[in-house]
């Protein structure tokens, strides 16, 4: 019998009897633990880690449900043989299945989740995650979310569990389109929004709408996972370089596209601004010729803290070619799983041709309960609470990253939900983002968000690192922060 001498995290997220089984399987499999070896008993391990025996007994049990082990009555647990742990094979398949499908495959995911798993006993969690796309989800008002779903339940159920419109429900579309022109300026009657579960489903959706289309221009950096999306597609990615007023129009114009895709209003991850100088070029650009589309990716728009919202670049389109994007994944949850797009009138008798048959992906509960939400004036007053909750969080990061040498100046402040801040150069980006993780901090460098290779950082060479606060309290920012000057070698 082995002693088994297995690293416990009693504060991680994993819990402990899948930590134990976790540890097990990879010794198992690396070979570190024989075939045909005795495990330690339950009493006996449980003992050792100072943990509870159905702890332990929950870890074996999970080891002997996947054929890891085999126990034998009054004797305990037995590893079983490499041989009964190779994976099936068929008849001319040449590859490991973790191969065939680069590493994800059942094979892969098991042996990535072993490495992460000895990871873990060797590297320290990440404590202060300084995510730009995480938000404050415990603020969320549970009881007004309650309320609108009791008033969801008083309607006629035989109506809420019929099929609904294709673009979503009349009222929600129309609740929407009154928030959208009254909060961003949005021109549009409620028969031009189409409701889908999440952006990803209304850019599939836009692909279809878009046949002819064989190529988008997006800014880079950009939003990666859009650009994932458009690749996925077929579509080539024109990866278009950023000034300090937005897309590059001359690059836009030679890049030949047809279809461009911008954030005017807050732009991700630069933080900038379009002033109305280059919108009004962008306009110019997609009325010049038919079927040329902007398509606004509205991005957490509804988070300014000084001066007045920016109007969507949508409600100053003359010409109709402005396709408009927002989401309540930022503003609510992101597990509402609830996005909207605005169609231009053109596109709306192709829409109908090519995707109004499609049922809507959103469940019509769930969209009555959104509805009953805005329309009783909850979703007002939960933007209002947590813009006062971000301001003060994007104030106190600000302020502190102000105090620092390290820093060389701030960019994209006072909106969103994430700052940039251009670094004193002592280490390269990657470099800096490697060993803040080493102190249990994550922050994202600005490279990987841009989409083409070689292409320069649209600020010069210093290294530029972002800092989402949406889900990190101020007394956490501040400690987080204070664990950053090391890795700069500054002592406030």
């Amino acid at each position: 019998m082995k002693e088994l001498t297995i690293p416990i995290r009693a504060k991680d997220r994993i819990p402990i009897y899948e930590q134990i089984y976790e540890y097990i399987k990879c010794d198992i499999r690396d070979g570190k633990i024989s075939d045909g070896e005795k495990l330690p008993s339950t009493r006996f391990l449980a003992k050792l880690l100072q943990v509870s025996r159905s702890t332990v007994e929950l870890a074996y049990d999970q080891l002997l449900s996947e054929g890891y082990v085999r126990a034998l009555r009054g004797s305990g647990f037995y590893v079983c043989r490499l041989a009964e742990l190779e994976p099936v094979r068929g008849k001319g398949i040449q590859r490991p299945v973790r191969e065939a499908f680069g590493g994800q495959g059942p094979e892969g995911q098991l042996e990535k989740r072993c490495q992460l798993a000895e990871d873990r006993t060797d590297k320290p969690s990440i404590r202060y995650d300084f995510s730009p796309n995480d938000i404050e989800w415990p603020e969320f008002s549970m009881n007004a979310w309650r309320k609108a779903a009791r008033r969801m339940l008083q309607e006629p159920m035989e109506e809420l569990f019929q099929a609904g419109e294709s673009q979503g429900e009349a009222n929600l579309r129309q609740a929407i389109c009154d928030y959208l022109h009254q909060s961003r300026g949005v021109s549009c009657h409620r028969s031009q929004i189409v409701i889908g579960a999440g952006n990803e489903y209304l850019l599939l959706l836009l692909h279809q709408l878009l046949g002819d289309v064989k190529g988008i221009a997006m800014e880079s950096p950009t939003y990666r996972q859009a650009c994932q999306i458009f690749s996925n597609m077929g579509w080539k990615v024109a990866a278009i370089p950023m000034d300090d007023s937005g897309m590059e129009l001359p690059e836009l114009q030679r890049s030949g596209m047809q279809v461009a895709y911008v954030m005017p209003s807050h732009q991700f991850p630069l933080g900038t601004v379009m002033p109305m100088g280059r919108r009004s070029q962008l306009l110019s650009w997609a009325g010049e010729q038919p079927g040329r589309y902007l398509i606004e990716d509205d991005y957490d728009s509804e988070f300014r803290y000084r001066g007045k919202p920016i109007p969507s670049l949508q409600g100053s389109d003359p010409y109709g070619r402005v396709i408009y994007l927002g989401t309540f994944s930022k503003s609510i949850a992101p597990a509402i799983r609830v996005s909207y797009m605005v169609l231009p009138p053109e596109l709306m008798a192709p829409y109908r041709e090519r995707c109004g048959f499609y049922s809507s992906t959103v469940s019509r509960l769930q969209q009555q309960m959104l509805y009953h939400f805005m329309k009783d004036g909850y979703f007002e007053r939960h933007l209002n609470k947590m813009r006062s909750i971000y301001r003060a969080r994007h104030d106190r990061l600000t302020a502190l990253l102000r105090q620092r040498p390290w820093v060389l100046r701030l960019r994209g402040e006072g909106a969103g939900l994430h700052v940039l801040a251009e670094t004193d150069p002592v280490l390269p980006e990657q470099e800096l983002v490697a060993r803040a993780g080493a102190l249990g901090v994550r922050v994202y460098g600005l490279r990987e968000y841009m989409i083409s290779e070689g292409q320069p950082q649209p600020w010069g060479e210093h290294p530029v690192l972002l800092f989402g606060y949406g889900a990190l309290d101020e007394e956490q920012i501040t400690e987080g922060i204070r664990l950053l000057d090391q890795v700069f070698g500054w002592r406030p």
